[in-house]
């Protein structure tokens, strides 16, 4: 007989109001590894979103082939260009010019735009396994650990933010055997591994070992393309913020949700693109302010 599911019926948790003496260093240096050719557009939501979210500083480092076009999307953001392939995807070599950037980030976030193949896999697998950062981890960041093996260790905490497609991959499973009991599947994998997983869909099941709960915000005009960047820059956002990861996951997809809503009750679900989130992530934090 399996066990019951530890549900979590808790408030939601809140961002604390900020001291007017405050500066930019008091609220985390979120660093987005991602981006490769054609795919310039992710990493580039998942910086946005992160400074719409309340980071202080947001560092993007992408390969050197796809940095103009990174850049040129929003100024209040830093952009630093690594080595690539002749795909346009990240070498290994990418991960010795990143140790200076790491050493001033207080949270990571992987994958968005990252592409397959190449030396992807071995360059996402060490990063996992040796960071001793806050780290979460979406789109081909997914990839790369399902082909590699996801282990069962990480020296800091992992937040997984992955669709059915990309956790059966992770598990094995069918998405049909996922369907048939999401709750339950996501704490056991959270469970095996050790991370904090955010299983996206209708009603996204957050959980953590010791946690399981269903977040209510979000609608089917989220169905889009960039919608899962965004919401890893809010998750790293919460992160590089000193948000204990359970609570920055569950934070985060209350409000990616709650944008949604709020962009689709103005624009209409089938109108409803990435870029909308971005313009309704202000009065979604806007309405937990009481």
């Amino acid at each position: 007989m399996s066990s019951p599911l530890p549900w979590d019926r808790s408030p939601l948790p809140r961002l604390e109001p900020r001291p007017r003496q405050s500066h930019k260093g008091h609220y985390g240096h979120l660093l987005v590894l991602g981006g490769s050719r054609g795919m310039a557009g992710a990493v580039a939501l998942a910086g946005m979103a992160a400074l719409r979210s309340g980071t202080g500083l947001v560092t993007l480092a992408v390969p050197r082939e796809v940095q103009p076009v990174v850049a040129a999307f929003e100024p209040a953001y830093m952009v630093w260009p690594l080595d690539c392939d002749q795909q346009g995807r990240f070498t290994l070599a990418a991960l010795e010019q990143l140790e200076p950037l790491l050493g001033r980030a207080t949270a990571l976030a992987l994958g968005p735009g990252l592409g397959r193949g190449g030396q992807l896999e071995q360059l996402v697998l060490r990063l996992y396994t040796r960071l001793e950062l806050p780290l979460v981890v979406d789109a081909d960041g997914l990839n790369a650990l399902a082909a590699a093996g996801l282990p069962r260790q990480a020296p800091h905490s992992r937040v997984l933010t992955p669709h059915p497609g990309e956790f059966a991959r992770l598990t094995g499973l069918s998405t049909a055997q996922v369907a048939q009991d999401r709750p339950g599947s996501a704490w056991r994998f959270a469970c095996q591994h050790q991370v904090v997983l955010v299983l996206k869909g209708h009603r996204s099941i957050v959980c953590d070992p010791q946690h399981v709960s269903e977040n209510l915000t979000g609608n089917p005009g989220m169905a889009t393309g960039g919608t899962g960047d965004v919401l890893t820059g809010v998750v790293g956002a919460l992160l590089a913020q000193g948000l204990p990861p359970y609570q920055a996951a569950r934070l985060a997809a209350f409000v990616h949700g709650k944008a949604g809503d709020l962009a689709a009750g103005e624009l209409g679900e089938i109108s409803l693109t990435a870029t909308d989130l971005l313009d309704f992530l202000p009065p979604a934090w806007e309405s937990l302010a009481g």
